[in-house]
């Protein structure tokens, strides 16, 4: 086995594929299932094969995280090492300065995304914590919301 050395670990550093991080708040792993007029009929499994595929085809790496409690994923965003993130926060889109400020703090872009189109549904639904933070907000496009985002963020990091 041949010995590794300083800049071979330097180089391989610069050459590791950029990294996205998909987040998805509570609820969101009831997808397909929940409020079908308003989400659709297609999971979040499903959401996130078709976004795997895309990703191995532009060559990024990606993970996905869902959690239905916010600290969780405020801790998710500290530990990251993702290049860019993609987060859909759900019902935290509306609550969550906690999420916000650990976004904020660890300056990794992010595109914020929503299955429905927040702006024509309720009145609190048109707040967002992240929206002012993010580098675009993709709304309405049910699960194509996600494959919008991910062909913008590779189109940044590559």
């Amino acid at each position: 086995m041949r010995k590794r050395n300083k800049q071979d670990s330097t180089f391989s550093r610069k050459q590791r594929k950029r990294r996205i991080l998909v987040i998805n708040g509570p609820n969101l792993n009831l997808l397909g299932r929940r409020e079908q007029k308003i989400y659709g009929k297609v999971s979040i499994e499903k959401i996130n094969t078709q976004l795997k595929k895309e990703s191995v085809r532009k060559g990024v790496d990606i993970e996905f995280y869902q959690s239905n409690y916010e600290g969780k994923i405020v801790d998710k965003i500290q530990g990251t090492d993702a290049d860019f993130i993609i987060i859909n926060p759900a019902a935290f889109t509306h609550t969550s300065v906690a999420i916000r400020d650990a976004l904020t703090a660890r300056k990794i872009p992010f595109i914020e995304v929503h299955i429905s189109n927040i702006y024509s549904r309720e009145p609190f639904r048109k707040e967002s914590f992240f929206s002012d933070k993010a580098v675009g907000v993709i709304s309405g496009f049910r699960e194509f919301s996600y494959m919008y985002a991910l062909d913008f963020a590779t189109k940044i990091l590559i």
